[in-house]
């Protein structure tokens, strides 16, 4: 039976991997799996080596207050993929941990195929890294047309098969009798997928939901968290008296609140992707400690932070960055766009033409399913 390590390192990475394995399981159930992964693997029966959140760190400060576990990690999970002989090493994004974990693997087995999905983003910063990611990746994945050159100048081994997250839209209908108040209308909002990022976004968004609330009392605000988050997200909101305000973390009910919201308030990633396949209009946030925000200014290549905005070089969807990421910007931005309609459908359009430059001819899942296949026979 042919094997596969499935290496992530933190939730975004774990669902965009899931959706991958899952088409891969339909065109083949011969293959045994093992991973470092979250709930959407374990929902495909698919067991990890630890909790995802023994390696979930953020930012610069993070990872060198925690360097000596994350080391002592990486050293577990090269020994752990040794033992288990996978024929492929698929890594899911998190460079800092997998591709680090993907170079010791291919110096220990050289005859483990590693493959590694969502390219470190060499064009907005360490480009030279392609040279050395060359010696230890047998073929790399892209999310985006234009990064090709950067790999293909490298002469090494590429592929574009779009954004997992731009695949067809689950069809589930889910009743949501006991969130739905006919008289309330959603707005989400992401504070982030890690407990610092929370830390950060939850007390500014509060401060946004109260600004709201003493303007209007029209909107339920629905915070989308994943299940190990929920109750800290829960505890911190019981200390604020907002009665309008739901948590929610079932994937199925996440998705169809997105889908029948009239505004989203997104911190900056992955899931930005996602509210901008379901049509719904947006701004991005994002704030950081000083020290973590000086270095990325120092080094980053780039004006924006959203792919949508980067891949146009202009501000299709506002970003409210650091300083600007602030209860009285988010109020007046959100309220704006609320009151001005055609704001909206001008977003929703330019969104609409962007987006086509992120899907792959097929679905991207698939794409990525037939590469991981091509190496097992």
């Amino acid at each position: 039976m042919k094997k596969i390590f499935i290496l992530t390192g933190e939730p975004s990475g774990d669902k965009l991997a899931s959706t991958v394995i899952s088409k891969l399981k339909q065109k083949n159930t011969e293959i045994e799996y093992l991973s470092v992964g979250g709930s959407h693997l374990k929902s495909l029966g698919i067991n990890s080596i630890f909790e995802l959140k023994e390696i979930t760190y953020i930012a610069f400060t993070s990872v060198l207050l925690n360097i000596f576990k994350i080391n002592k990690r990486i050293n577990e999970t090269v020994k752990k993929i040794i033992e288990f002989q996978p024929d492929i090493l698929f890594s899911v994004d998190s460079p800092d941990f997998t591709l680090r974990v993907a170079e010791k693997v291919k110096k220990k087995n050289s005859n483990i195929k590693t493959i590694h999905f969502i390219a470190p983003k060499v064009w907005a910063w360490r480009e030279a890294r392609v040279k050395k990611m060359k010696k230890y990746l047998d073929h790399i994945l892209l999310l985006f047309k234009f990064e090709k050159k950067y790999f293909d100048k490298e002469n090494l081994l590429n592929s574009f098969v779009g954004h997992p997250l731009l695949d067809e839209i689950n069809k589930n209908n889910i009743k949501l009798d006991n969130i739905v108040d006919k008289k309330k209308k959603f707005i989400s909002l992401f504070a982030g997928s890690r407990l610092s990022e929370i830390n950060i976004h939850a007390p500014v968004l509060f401060k946004f939901i109260k600004k709201m609330n003493k303007k209007e009392n029209s909107f339920k605000f629905i915070f989308h968290s994943i299940d190990r988050h929920k109750s800290y997200l829960l505890n911190l909101l019981n200390d604020q008296k907002i009665t309008n305000v739901e948590v929610i973390s079932d994937e199925k009910i996440k998705n169809e609140i997105l889908k029948k919201s009239v505004f989203a308030v997104v911190k900056s990633g992955t899931v930005s992707i996602e509210v901008c396949k379901l049509n719904i209009p947006s701004i991005i946030i994002y704030k950081m400690n000083f020290i973590n925000y000086f270095i990325a200014k120092l080094f980053l290549k780039i004006e924006f932070v959203n792919m949508l905005n980067i891949i146009k070089n202009k501000e299709i969807i506002p970003e409210l960055i650091q300083r600007d990421c602030n209860p009285n910007e988010i109020f007046k931005s959100v309220y704006y766009f609320l009151k001005k309609p055609e704001l909206i459908d001008k977003q929703l359009l330019d969104i609409k033409n962007t987006i086509q430059d992120l899907k792959s001819p097929s679905s991207s899942s698939d794409e990525a399913a037939k590469i991981l296949l091509n190496y097992l026979t």
